[in-house]
């Protein structure tokens, strides 16, 4: 059974740090692309960071350029999204994805929430 739980979400104050993890099993995770994404209230799903199978490219939204740093384990079967420097704007629920290209697997999360606040 594939399984995808993220964890590390919160309520945390602008300019606070958080570190998300998301938890993979059922499948052969050091195979899959990682990535992040994010939706808030009203808003469409974003892409906010991904990382290859092997943690050697990653790409990152604008958005969290040099404040958001994704990295992986692949012993772990885990991906983590290490959020500094947060925003009010960075509020909404993270999701956790698994992608494979050659046979078109795609996995998702149930979220975590990230709420940024005073």
């Amino acid at each position: 059974q594939v399984q995808l739980v993220e964890s590390g979400g919160g309520l945390v104050q602008p300019g606070g740090s958080l570190r998300l993890s998301c938890s993979a099993s059922g499948f052969t995770f050091s195979s899959f692309v990682m990535s992040w994404y994010r939706q808030a209230p009203g808003k469409e799903r974003e892409l906010v960071a991904t990382i290859t199978t092997a943690g050697g490219v990653k790409n990152y939204a604008d958005s969290v350029k040099g404040r958001f740093t994704i990295s992986r384990d692949n012993v772990k079967n885990t991906v983590y999204l290490q959020m500094n420097s947060l925003k009010p704007e960075d509020t909404a629920v993270y999701y956790c994805n698994a992608h494979r290209n050659v046979d078109n697997g795609d996995y998702w999360g149930q979220g975590t929430q990230v709420t940024v606040s005073s």
